[in-house]
């Protein structure tokens, strides 16, 4: 049989020639990274960017839309309706993040048994049902349970998808789909406050205030992206069975995983677990993570409580909901610039973004803290504050990166960021973003400013850690490269 015919019945031979086929890069990888590569490669691209990416996009969508509406509900009648006048939202917001902190572990615990293409839609059926629930919450005793189960549906879908991206792309893909990923509640959070301002129109319909219709229309658009969940996720590249996916392509996505140094399914054995806990990965991506996601003032509905505040010129209630989506509109496209100039043109480093974001931070907040400040600055800040927001992606995509040749540990640290990141927001908020401050959050504003110089600090350590990492591993191979050399010299004589 000729080589030829062996390639067409063979398509693990395919693969590893088509992986093996890298096209030396041009102008046209700043535009786009697929743009520069083989067709076979371009083509599987295609494919799972619009299953992959589609579904993480969307799901986040409704998982952030489902998250922020209570913060636009509140301002548009809610509170006047249920007598919330204390720190009732804090306490709503809190028990959000104790419940999406309680499901994290055991959501990816669940994650590497049940296949992703399962657990991730049912959990986003799950919030949905919640939702629409919330819409008849009569007292704040009855939101406290809804918005804790909600949290808990909710925490395995971030990370989750996180990790999924993780599994299929290389480093020069990840920040791009891991920001575009995480620009999704940037376009929530604007969605949710047009979508407010819409639907407030409906005040009465049916029997319900128009507040009440927000997490109704929430749930109706939630639903059918749920559902297409268990078709769209093609779950991990050793087990996947993705029915858009060609036999050859998913052997070819094996291949580019291997070549990019991921590692399968190992157990967790206790030298495993030991060489986890005793580097610095799990340590210092963690702290840059914490900071990074509690170094905003996203705990509280800032703008929009200015906007209503006695202080404030009088707004009416789309414009409460609607000039805060200006932030949003800034999260969003910093989001992008960061992944674009991070994989282009600072060559695939992370750091010089979170020194961007945290400079404007300081920025923003130091002046917002000060508050007696010129009212068109005042309202800048409170815009550009959006600049600090866009930075989950790339935290991401750096973790995947540092721990690539370790599945387990790639899983746990990813894991572990979001977790502990959450435990904090599940107390700090109760400190320094209580609802009483509003809508000065003097306490609040101090805080996030001295934990964006911490981030920046964090950034620039886990970049020394990491540069000796390689250093130390280029070492290692050079000594193996030479260990092999002698073994063969030996053999021939």
């Amino acid at each position: 049989m000729s080589s030829a015919d062996d390639k067409q019945q063979n398509p693990q031979i395919q693969a590893e020639e088509v992986v093996e086929s890298e096209l030396k890069p041009t102008w046209r990888s700043y535009i786009w990274d697929s743009l520069d590569k083989s067709p076979e490669e371009r083509k599987f691209l295609f494919k799972l960017d619009s299953a992959v990416l589609t579904f993480a996009s969307l799901g986040y969508l409704i998982k952030y839309l489902d998250q922020a509406n209570i913060n636009n509900a509140f301002v548009s009648g809610m509170k006047e309706d249920l007598s919330l006048y204390g720190d009732q939202l804090n306490y709503m917001q809190t028990l959000w993040t104790v419940g999406y902190v309680i499901g994290q572990i055991p959501s990816n615990i669940i994650l590497s048994s049940v296949r992703p293409s399962i657990w991730i839609p049912s959990l986003e059926l799950a919030w949905t049902v919640l939702t629409f629930a919330t819409s008849r919450c009569n007292t704040a005793q009855q939101l406290y349970g809804i918005r804790f189960l909600v949290g808990l549906a909710e925490s395995g879908f971030y990370p989750g998808m996180q990790y999924v991206i993780g599994s299929w792309y290389r480093k020069d893909e990840l920040a791009k789909r891991s920001c575009i990923f995480h620009c999704s509640s940037a376009v929530a959070s604007m969605f949710s406050g047009y979508l407010m301002a819409a639907v407030y129109h409906l005040e009465g319909v049916g029997g319900f205030r128009g507040w009440q219709w927000l997490f109704l229309v929430d749930g109706i658009i939630s639903l059918p992206i749920a559902l297409s969940g268990y078709l769209m996720l093609p779950d991990e590249p050793e087990n996947t069975r993705a029915l858009y996916l060609t036999a050859e392509e998913r052997e070819y996505g094996r291949k580019r995983m291997e070549k990019e140094g991921r590692k399968g399914k190992e157990p967790y054995t206790r030298a495993k677990i030991w060489k986890i806990f005793s580097s610095w990965h799990i340590y210092v991506l963690t702290l840059l993570y914490i900071t990074f996601n509690n170094g905003n003032n996203a705990s509280a509905p800032a703008f929009s409580q200015f906007l209503k505040s006695s202080t404030a010129p009088k707004y009416e209630v789309w414009q409460i909901n609607v000039y805060p989506t200006t932030t949003y509109a800034i999260q969003i496209v910093t989001t992008l610039a960061y992944a674009w100039t991070s994989d282009s043109v600072f060559r695939g480093a992370r750091w010089p973004a979170f020194i961007f974001g945290g400079c404007m931070n300081i920025l923003c907040y130091v002046s917002l803290a000060i508050w007696d400040i010129p009212i068109g600055w005042k309202w800048a800040c409170f815009i550009l504050a959006g600049a600090g927001y866009g930075l989950s992606g790339l935290a991401f995509a750096w973790a995947h990166e540092i721990c690539s040749d370790d599945r387990e540990e790639r899983a746990l640290v990813t894991g572990s960021m979001n977790e502990i990141a959450y435990v904090f927001q599940a107390w700090l908020p109760l400190l320094v973003w209580k609802q009483t401050d509003a809508p000065e959050y003097q306490k609040g504003y101090i805080t996030v400013s001295c934990l964006a110089v911490l981030m920046m600090a964090t950034a620039m350590a886990t970049r020394w850690l990491h540069n000796r990492q390689n250093r130390s591993r280029e070492v290692e191979s050079e000594s193996e490269g030479e260990t092999a050399e002698e073994v063969i010299v030996d053999a021939k004589a």
